[in-house]
């Protein structure tokens, strides 16, 4: 048996998509929307990314 191998290109390396300051930057725009619908009920939804974001940045 042989094997054929066939050469491939390799996907290029991802990159980052937001950067660390980006982070930062959406964290405090959240955190302005958060006072704005704090009694709505979407604002559970709006809390648990800024609390996620908080660990990425």
């Amino acid at each position: 048996m042989t094997t054929d191998t066939i050469d491939r290109p390799q996907p290029a390396r991802s990159r980052a998509v937001f950067s660390a300051e980006d982070f930062g930057l959406i964290r405090t725009a959240i955190a302005h929307y958060l006072r704005e619908v704090q009694d709505r009920p979407e604002s559970v939804k709006y809390a648990n990314l800024y609390h996620r974001l908080g660990r990425v940045a």
